[in-house]
């Protein structure tokens, strides 16, 4: 380039050259000739030809030597604005060209800054943009993952990542880094029907279920969207769960109360003291079905997010008393002793009312296998769970024990150790759920200990009162 500009320079450098020697030829000459009568025209002509020529040679280099330094002054303005030009191709926005002067090229550099900078103004909006929608995306609960139409990941969120670990990354086959069929499948016919797909992955990660979205993008791949419902599905479960047992317990009783009711009114005149056995019988299908319809009823309303404690500070040996006092009329047929193993006298937290159904429930469960120890322990001890002080309630007996496999189910409503003798001791299977919400609703925790042969403890906790903490 520099070159070039070096040789139209000293083109123009030679045409104005000619120009004046033609001007000394034809004006020049001839005026010097009419002023110079002493001298001969020839020889006139022949010392002005010379000293054209010699003016000539000296403008010659003159003009060489400006040509160099306009040239090579020129060719460095250009070589910066190549430079210039490279270096926001290489993505350095912040690149300028110095300015100098106020010519033409000058004009031209200051217009390039000047789109440069709003190059860069935009580039930084959108990155900012680019950083609020990772930001966004990366706060969803739901795992996000974007490909190309070849397959390869284009981007992922932050709760993509920790489901499917560093597997995932950019420009990686989504195939290499997910082994989930389903939603292979699903990103699979987004990109070739391009139609939005949805399905349930329950592969993804242990013990848990997604439904998965997935869409064709404008401009080609395909995003997919996994939200976890592993806590909708078990809801549901659990719902259907709830009515399926409901209706067998109380499909239960009613049978039973049918049929005896069905062979009493097919006798014209029953025998009485058949009639008596089948009405108790009745009576006592019925009793059942009411309690069940009590404790459904209970367990709803601790269960309701409606549901208010009536809390008030009440000493632990107290609570211990009074559940020992009310209940006692409970075991006093049964042959079972129901007794008090100390507590102290650190103030809590609790409903009286709720608290008496809380050690009724316990006491009664326990009554059904306490049979064979013949007695039953109430007591409370002062304990710290992390730090936290707070009063450990027991319920104890000493029965046949519970194996371990139940011991974290125990609490589910209608689970049964042994179904048959639950129905035969009149148990719904709701007492111990209604415990544990119970105690929930309290902030304390509920558990269960027991072996084989040497009975079961249910334990549950409720805070201190604060004033007391802090006196």
């Amino acid at each position: 380039m520099k070159s070039k500009i070096f040789t139209k320079l000293l083109g123009l450098f030679v045409v104005l050259l000619l120009l004046q020697a033609a001007a000394m030829e034809f004006v020049l000459i001839p005026f010097m000739a009419n002023r110079a009568l002493e001298l001969p025209v020839g020889k006139a002509s022949f010392l002005l030809g010379h000293e054209a020529l010699y003016s000539g040679l000296i403008a010659l280099a003159v003009a060489l030597t400006l040509a160099v330094w306009v040239a090579g002054r020129i060719a460095v303005r250009l070589a910066r604005i190549i430079l210039f030009a490279r270096q926001l191709a290489a993505g350095e926005l912040g690149a300028r060209i110095p300015l100098s002067g106020e010519d033409t090229l000058s004009s031209l550099e200051s217009a390039l800054n000047n789109a440069a900078e709003r190059l860069e103004a935009s580039h930084a909006e959108i990155e900012s943009r680019r950083q609020e929608l990772a930001a966004m995306l990366d706060s969803m609960k739901e795992a996000v993952v974007a490909v190309t139409a070849e397959g390869q990941v284009r981007w992922s969120n932050a709760q993509m990542q920790r489901i499917v670990g560093t597997q995932i990354r950019a420009d990686r086959p989504l195939v290499l880094a997910v082994r989930d069929p389903e939603l292979l499948a699903c990103v699979k016919a987004a990109l070739e029907k391009r139609e939005a797909q949805s399905g349930l992955s329950s592969s993804l990660a242990p013990g848990r279920i997604f439904e998965i979205n997935a869409a064709p993008m404008p401009r080609g791949g395909a995003l997919a969207v996994l939200h976890d419902i592993t806590r909708v599905e078990s809801a549901e479960n659990s719902r259907r769960q709830f009515v399926a047992n409901v209706s067998h317990e109380l499909r239960t009783p009613l049978t039973s109360i049918q049929g005896y009711v069905e062979t009493l009114m097919e006798e014209p005149r029953p025998n009485r003291k058949t009639a008596d056995e089948f009405l108790a019988i009745i009576l006592k299908n019925a009793t059942r079905m009411n309690r069940i319809t009590e404790d459904l009823l209970a367990l709803a309303s601790v269960e309701s997010p409606d549901y208010k404690l009536k809390l008030q500070p009440a000493r632990a040996s107290v609570l211990v008393a009074d559940a020992i006092d009310s209940l006692g009329g409970l075991v006093v047929d049964s042959g079972v002793a129901l007794e008090a193993s100390g507590a102290p006298d650190a103030l809590v937290m609790a409903d009286p009312d709720a608290m008496n159904q809380v050690f009724g429930n316990l006491v009664e469960n326990a009554l059904k296998y306490a049979k064979a120890g013949k007695r039953i322990l109430v007591g409370a001890r002062l304990i710290e769970s992390e730090g936290v002080p707070e009063v450990d309630f027991c319920v104890r007996d000493f029965g046949p024990g519970i194996a371990s496999e139940h011991l974290s189910r125990i609490f589910e409503r209608f689970y049964r150790i042994d179904k048959a003798r639950s129905r035969e001791a009149g148990g719904t299977g709701l007492g111990l759920a209604i415990v544990k919400h119970i105690v929930l609703a309290h902030g304390g925790r509920i558990w269960a200990e027991s072996s084989l042969g040497q009975g079961a403890a249910f334990h549950f906790t409720l805070p201190l009162n604060k004033d007391a903490v802090n006196g």
